[in-house]
């Protein structure tokens, strides 16, 4: 298995530091406002990455932490007239309440920055203690930069390419521009603690530090995030924890790419953010997560008017084929099923696909062809049923198996079709008494040998994107998703 380390900027062959046990952490949300989907991106890229691991026979532990104290949580709750802890629990399970609705699996344990006060103490004073931290005269604590000789390895610049990038004014006491706060003096309307430098609360960076190093120890194996944290954040965090413990911190960083809309940043001042919960209103947590994995978790997933949309014609096609090849293969588990080229070769290429740096969009990619083929098999002649019966259900058992490791077609395909239905004839304006209706007139315009009326009424349906399928048992209709600008 092959994963792209930022850290050495290239692929590398996985080796955890103690084998069978991967000890991976990833960073978690800063909880002042509500999730939008740039959290269900990430959080779904590493949910996948844990569970494709355990797949392999690793024994996980998936840390994901919760930022509770935070300029912005502070700040936030002060205009809502609330303490910022009370403000964070609130906010926390709000979060974890979206992160379940579209499937996210609760990591193995879930830090809260505000539970490890002391630790964080402890931590900023071995680094004063180590000479690479220093405190002001007001009370803040400064991590010293330039007594990090590795600082910048991550992100791959010098202190001088690193300086161009950060505002010129220095904080009192500050020795350099780079320096960053391991511990913010208390100021008015903050939430504080004591510490041996005075009232005050800890900086952000620190305390993922001291979160991923108590849980996971002084090395780990992976670290996660969004590539927006790879500097300060992340090169923050290999600067203090390496400063401290004298070791490698974590041995693998891995970076998401992150959300546009129409190219440009998802923002709320631009409006064109959209909340989890917003999201999980309109659209299926399937949709959601096919839209997530489509696109390779290294890259920015650039979303449009038709992104969504896609997702359900696709995932409509998955569903309503896993519906009748469900059907066709009752009874038979695969277990006996005869050789078949395609259907042997599922899992090869699975693995395949998931070893290359977890490359999601390829495994979707291959589900078409696949489909395709299952649905082929549909259409044979009664000597050869059963035995198409039994590679039809190896290849849904392989389907659902990586499904999974997907958190994909974990759902009753009939309760999906029927709610994909019923969610695009309301939105095209029509009913299913009134696709009945239709259907019923177009039954006796044909018995009456009236075609064009008949021809008429499928076109009126069709211009709404029902289609009309004829068989021996009669009339049946289904659903054609049209994109934008179809």
């Amino acid at each position: 298995m092959k994963i792209y380390n930022s850290l050495t900027g290239k692929k590398e062959e996985f080796i955890p530091l103690n084998e069978g046990k991967v000890n991976m952490y990833a960073c978690g949300i800063t909880v002042y406002d509500a999730c939008h989907i740039g959290h269900a991106l990430q959080a779904i890229v590493y949910d996948v990455i844990s569970r494709y691991l355990r797949y392999k026979g690793y024994d996980v532990t998936y840390v994901r932490n919760y930022t509770d104290v935070d300029d912005k949580i502070i700040a936030r709750a002060n205009s809502e007239g609330v303490n910022a802890i009370e403000y964070s629990k609130i906010k926390i399970a709000e979060a974890e309440e979206d992160l379940h609705a579209i499937g996210v699996r609760d990591a193995d344990k879930k830090p809260k920055a505000t539970e490890y006060i002391d630790k964080i103490i402890a931590f900023v004073d071995g680094l004063i203690k180590k000479g690479h931290a220093y405190p002001t005269e007001n009370g803040d604590v400064f991590f010293d930069v330039l007594s990090f000789k590795d600082y910048g390895k991550l992100s791959n610049k010098t202190v001088e390419d690193l300086r161009k990038g950060v505002r010129k004014e220095i904080a009192p006491g500050k020795r350099n521009d780079l320096d960053f706060a391991l511990w913010k003096s208390a100021k008015p309307g903050e939430i504080s603690w004591t510490s041996p430098w005075g009232e005050g609360r800890p900086g952000w960076h620190i305390e993922c530090s001291a979160m991923s190093i108590d849980t996971l120890g002084e090395t780990f194996d992976i670290h996660g995030g969004g590539r927006d944290l790879i500097f300060p954040h992340h090169e923050n965090e290999i600067a203090q924890s390496e400063a401290l413990t004298g070791k490698p911190f974590a041995r693998y960083w891995i970076h998401n790419g992150l959300i546009t809309v129409n190219g440009q940043k998802m923002s709320k001042s631009l409006g064109n953010s959209m909340t989890i919960r917003e999201a999980v209103a309109i659209y299926n947590p399937d949709v959601i997560r096919y839209v997530m994995l489509s696109n390779h978790y290294s890259s920015n997933l650039d979303i449009n008017d038709n992104t969504f949309t896609i997702a359900e014609k696709h995932m409509y096609y998955f569903y309503s084929s896993l519906l009748n090849m469900d059907a066709f293969c009752e009874g038979f588990d695969g277990k006996d099923s005869p050789a078949d080229e395609i259907i042997d070769a599922i899992e090869e290429k699975f693995v395949q696909n998931m070893d290359d740096n977890f490359n999601t969009s390829a495994v979707l990619a291959d589900l078409f062809p696949l489909f395709k083929y299952g649905n082929s098999l549909l259409k044979c002649k009664k000597n050869v049923r059963e035995e198409n019966a039994k590679k039809i259900a190896k290849l849904t058992k392989a389907v659902r198996r990586h499904g999974e490791v997907l958190g994909l077609f974990e759902q009753n395909p009939a309760d999906f079709v029927e709610a994909m239905k019923a969610k695009y004839i309301k939105a095209v304006g029509i009913t299913t008494d009134e696709i009945e209706a239709e259907i019923a007139l177009r039954a006796a315009a044909k018995a009456d040998k009236n075609y064009a009326e008949a021809d008429a009424i499928r076109e009126r349906l069709s211009a709404k994107g029902i289609i009309m399928m004829d068989s021996s048992a009669g009339t049946t209709w289904d659903i054609e998703f049209k994109t934008v600008g179809e």
